[in-house]
């Protein structure tokens, strides 16, 4: 997920659409690979054999004359840089959730690495976090509803305050007191311009040095689209998809008008920072190298990408895309995309959210093949980046200096993938909420299409449970249009009815062409409810 978006041109002004070609490509959000498969290097072996060399898998060319390998990749071997830095993955703020979106009559289950917690808002509209888990028989918070702002476990009816105090235990006699210990452990949490944030760490208190802050998310007048999608991938591969913007041309060709194959090119780039916190610095397309990006990656998932510049009228223009990438568990991430701009365009005025959000979607599922199967190569051959990815300087920088700061922390992290170094998750993940019986067997024939018991069974891999449920406006369209959708095939079959009884022949006609006029209307619903909930697919991929 490079730094595009193909929604993102929707959000520019037209003064603006006419000056470099940015192609706003430069702003969003796309998912691609950064490894380079059929050159696949096990383990590092290497040998000669007439000309060629034996990458462990396959031959490949030897380049000769200028281009010899040492100018073209980065070395596996990286100069010395300062070791392991001192670092606790509990004692940083995570994002969790667009506070927009929190529901207002319900916690939400989330996790953050393998912590489960769930949030919600009390009575007050305040926002609370604890442990997901009831202290009596360790059934699921998240599963159960508010009462009178109180967060009730739906088991046995035990409910507690904000504070993580139990207030009420149904089943207890008369005058027995609530027992000491039936409470739940709390989490601080902070909501910081539109998006909330969570300490992790039970003994130091917060550090809001450490929360989080965009200069251009305060500039008066700034606007974003912002959404929130599950991805079925670790969040390091998320991560260092998004700091690829080299395959945004090829994965996301035609995506929009940003986005064509015959713009892949090198791109240039300049480290200007590292520190044990992340690193920054300036990319651009070799082509036009006089229009340079400054992204910065900020521990423990943030990375966003800023633009700057002068506009034909003189005015100063400010975009971003902010990506804030959460660790949601083994093989799982949360995303938070915030696309930002100091002027819109009257497109991004009268295009739908939902339409957007939807092409958000299929950038999504254009890459996530790539990333998934990423993830299982990393996990199964347990070995570091440099002896897995062929990383070019050309186009892989900034996953390379991520790699190589995951190898200075992540000695605090729970697992991690670094440049030199790995350390697999200790204890398997756990499967939960599989479903069971027709259902499974239903989704699992439909996992890509979001087909038949899609909506019934979770599933990361269909769009309506990595977007849909966690956005208030797209489940509003989709439930509206429903309505709509069954409301039109009504009116049709009482019109065709109308039709087949009346006498008069205009009247059959006039019955006939309204049933039609209706069915295209359900249609047209049908299709916009379609378009929101189910996955892009590849042409060549379509069974």
């Amino acid at each position: 997920m490079a730094l595009l978006c193909p929604s993102y041109p929707f959000l520019l002004s037209s003064s603006v659409r006419t000056l470099e070609p940015i192609h706003t490509t430069l702003l969003a959000t796309s998912f691609g690979s950064s490894s380079g498969c059929s050159n696949y290097t096990q383990r590092g072996v290497l040998r000669r054999r007439g000309g060629k060399k034996w990458t462990g898998e396959c031959w490949a060319a030897v380049v000769e004359g200028v281009q010899e390998e040492e100018e073209v990749l980065h070395p596996k071997e990286a100069a010395e840089v300062a070791g392991a830095v001192e670092y606790d993955w509990r004692e940083e703020w995570y994002p969790l959730y667009l506070s927009a979106e929190v529901p207002d009559d319900a916690g939400i289950g989330l996790t953050v690495f393998d912590k489960q917690i769930v949030l919600y808002r009390d009575g007050d509209g305040v926002l609370r976090c604890h442990e997901d888990r009831c202290p009596h028989r360790l059934a699921k918070l998240s599963e159960g509803q508010l009462v009178d702002g109180k967060l009730e476990c739906l088991y046995h009816g035990w409910q507690f305050d904000g504070d993580g105090k139990c207030t009420k235990i149904p089943q207890l006699p008369a005058g027995a007191k609530i027992p000491r210990n039936a409470c739940t452990k709390t989490y601080q949490v902070r909501d910081s311009q539109g998006v909330v944030w969570v300490w992790m760490s039970d003994n130091t208190p917060p550090n809001p040095d450490k929360l989080p802050l965009f200069d251009h998310y305060s500039r008066p007048g700034f606007q974003d689209l912002s959404t929130i999608h599950e991805l079925p991938y670790d969040h390091s591969i998320l991560l260092e998809n998004l700091m690829d913007p080299a395959h945004v041309a090829i994965s996301h060709d035609r995506t929009d008008w940003t986005a064509k194959r015959e713009d892949a090119q090198p791109l240039v780039f300049h480290v200007t920072e590292r520190t044990p916190r992340g690193f920054a610095g300036q990319w651009g397309r070799s082509r036009n190298p006089n229009l340079l990006n400054f992204l910065r990656f900020q521990a423990p998932c943030v990375l966003s990408n800023d633009l700057e510049f002068t506009d034909k009228n003189g005015v100063k223009q400010y975009f971003s895309a902010l990506f804030l990438c959460r660790p949601a568990g083994q093989g799982k991430s949360m995303l938070i995309v915030r696309f930002g701009a100091s002027t819109r365009s009257f497109l991004a005025k009268v295009v739908p959210k939902w339409f957007l959000h939807q092409n958000a979607g299929k950038v999504f599922e254009q890459d996530m093949g790539f990333l998934s199967s990423q993830n299982e190569v990393l996990m199964r051959e347990n070995v570091a980046t440099k002896d897995l990815y062929l990383n070019l300087k050309s186009s892989d920088t900034w996953v390379v200096e991520y790699r190589k700061w995951m190898d200075k922390v992540g000695h605090g992290m729970p697992y991690y993938f670094g440049h030199s170094s790995v350390r697999l998750p200790e204890k398997p993940a756990v499967v939960e909420h599989a479903p069971a019986g027709l259902v499974a067997g239903i989704s699992a024939s439909f996992p890509a299409k979001g087909g038949v018991g899609s909506l019934h069974a979770p599933n990361l891999a269909n769009r309506y449970y990595r977007h849909v449920v966690h956005c208030k406006s797209c489940r509003g369209v989709v439930r509206e249009f429903q309505v709509w959708v069954n409301a039109f095939r009504i009116l049709a079959a009482a019109a065709l009815a109308a039709a087949v009884l009346a006498s008069a022949r205009k009247w059959k006609v006039a019955f006939l062409v309204a049933s039609g006029v209706l069915l295209a209307g359900s249609h047209a619903f049908s299709s916009v409810v379609a378009l929101i909930t189910t996955n892009f697919i590849r042409t060549h991929r379509r069974l």
